[in-house]
């Protein structure tokens, strides 16, 4: 080869192929101490679009340390459901996470049923007392009573000592279809009686009680809006006026914490006979969504009164909010409790669920009535306890309006936002509700009740063949009452004078109710308690007071003042 000709392709890889070789070499060599040096360190994958960095994975990463790495072995489940919920009480108060162990008893309570034989129990001095048997329920079908004590369930001995009312569902609780045996004590029966019961599915009712107040008035209290909540209201609907004879309806919701939106749509549409904007809702990732009335009730009902207290939140804040701004009707009692934010429910992989707050609703006016929260659960829920001394209760003019923005109502009412629905008419909190000797001679004045009536329950009955006539003649005497304080007493509840003085018609009334609740029905003892119930007894005022062919929003003028002047 000549020293001047070109040099070939191969000759060209000879030369350089150990300069690249030493590079690969030194490469190779630094980016091995690299990898050595960072091997424990997390790294973030970048997305195509180079824009933002893909989730890492942290949490996941973390719970695998610690179940390979931690001093002493820890469920990873409950680390798991740990850092789940410390995630969630950074957003707000109501997002949630429901545990598989707590999933059956919250769906139940949403979705209106489950399995056994549908009986109320109450353990009382190591005996299990049927205090309550739902109608045409398993146990109502085979013959259970209320007053029966439990003896046996199947072949266990369940009288004595260590009872706990786990123990007692456990047995009684189990799939539609399954047989249980129970042996029960009646009052006048000297043998043990076998019930065999076959379990079934058993309605939870959000109706819990529907009753005429006197000719034309009614009252349906709704304790929750479940899945069943509205077909339970239109049965009961349908019977207090096609068979009662119902004009108005007092629509009870002290208590109630609300539930499903739709529900409570879905009861409002039954209030209006034309078309109205009932609650409206708009999220992050949410349009606006509009929930209005079709004018299509299926049953005509005139003047509408909504009860509301410190407890009523969510759907019954819906439903109250609706009846106010659109003017249909009068809002009695306490400011609500103030929740205007709206949930969907996520099933995860393993069974458990994600609540997650994904919108806020408006009342028809605009109106948002979330109260406010900084993401502290403990100053969100102190709330009540702040109500309370401020003189809330007790006061509609210590009512703290957080929303200064003024909303009207379709008749141009002022209305305000921010913290709950303030009613149109206010009435006080009843001491002995939260008076706590009034409380506990009360709960032990039940247990002497079941004693009382073990061989008492037959003879009242005869004496008395309906609620009515028993409403009407029976009446709970000094003797009777002293009786049970005494009984309290026994059981280390201190006798006060003074407090006993001052509530002995509230505890009488609360005596009277208990015992027509065990003879007559769940009716029976919502009636007692409502023929002296302020609330109640106000509603029915405003709605006596005013011509059939008044407004039930001009019911009360001189409430209507004080709303617009806050």
């Amino acid at each position: 080869m000549q020293d001047n000709e070109p040099l070939s392709n191969k000759e060209k890889i000879n030369i350089f192929l150990p300069l690249v070789l030493a590079l690969a070499l030194a490469g190779g060599t630094w980016l091995g101490f690299e990898m050595a040096s960072n091997k424990n360190n997390s790294y973030v994958v970048v997305s195509d679009q180079g824009k933002y960095p893909a989730k890492s994975g942290k949490v996941e990463e973390i719970l695998r340390f610690i179940d390979a790495r931690y001093l002493e072995e820890e469920p990873s489940t409950q680390l798991e459901d740990a850092a789940i919920e410390a995630v969630l009480k950074e957003l707000d108060p109501h997002s949630s996470y429901i545990s598989l162990d707590n999933i059956e008893r919250v769906n139940e309570s949403l979705n209106g049923n489950f399995e056994g034989i549908g009986i109320e129990f109450y353990i009382l001095e190591d005996t299990i007392y049927v205090v309550g048997v739902i109608p045409d329920g398993p146990s109502d079908q085979a013959g259970l009573l209320k007053g029966d004590k439990i003896i046996m369930i199947d072949d266990s001995l369940v009288a004595g000592e260590n009872i706990y009312n786990s123990n007692v569902i456990d047995k009684l609780k189990g799939e539609a279809g399954s047989p249980v045996s129970i042996k029960v004590k009646r009052a006048g029966a000297s043998e043990l009686k076998e019930v065999k019961i076959t379990r079934g599915e058993i309605p939870i009712f959000s109706v819990l009680t529907a009753c005429m107040l006197n000719k034309n008035t009614g009252l349906i209290k709704i304790k929750n809006f479940s899945g069943t909540t509205y077909e339970e209201f239109m049965r009961s609907l349908e019977d207090l006026i096609d068979n009662q004879g119902l004009q108005h309806l007092i629509l009870d919701l002290r208590h109630n914490p609300g539930g499903y939106l739709e529900a409570a749509t879905k009861i409002l549409d039954q209030l209006f006979s034309a078309r109205k904007l009932l609650v409206y809702t708009e999220g992050r990732s949410y349009r606006r969504k509009e929930y209005n009335s079709t004018g299509k009730a299926m049953f005509n009902v005139n003047k509408v009164v909504v009860l509301i207290d410190e407890s009523s939140a969510s759907a019954s804040e819906i439903v109250a909010g609706a009846i106010q701004d659109n003017d249909r009707g009068l809002v009695i009692g306490r400011r609500s409790f103030g929740k205007g934010l709206v949930q969907e429910q996520y099933k995860l992989t393993d069974g458990s669920a994600l609540r997650l707050t994904v919108a806020r609703y408006f009342t028809p006016s605009g109106r948002y009535i979330q109260k406010p929260y900084d993401g502290s659960e403990g100053l969100y829920g102190d709330d009540l306890r702040k109500r309370y001394e401020s003189g809330e209760l007790y006061s509609r003019d210590s009512i703290n309006i957080t929303d200064s923005t003024v909303y009207r109502t379709v008749n141009g009412r002022i209305v305000h936002g921010g913290g709950g629905i303030i009613p149109d008419i206010f009435i006080p909190l009843d001491t002995s509700r939260i008076n706590a000797y009034f409380q506990s001679t009360n709960l032990l004045g039940r247990d002497y009740i079941y004693k009382y009536l073990d061989n008492k329950r037959t003879a009242l009955v005869k004496q008395y063949p309906t609620f009515d006539n028993f409403e009407a003649n029976f009446s709970i005497s000094d003797q009777f009452l002293n009786q049970l304080v005494d009984y309290a007493e026994s059981k280390e509840l201190k006798r006060d004078d003074a407090l006993l003085s001052k509530y002995k018609a509230e505890l009488k009334i609360e005596i009277k109710a208990n015992i027509a609740d065990q003879l007559y029905g769940e009716i029976a003892y919502y009636k007692t308690l409502f023929s002296v119930d302020e609330m109640v007894q106000r509603a029915i005022s405003e709605i006596n007071r005013t011509n059939k062919s008044t407004p039930v929003s001009a019911m009360n003028e001189k409430e209507t003042t004080e709303v617009q002047n806050h």
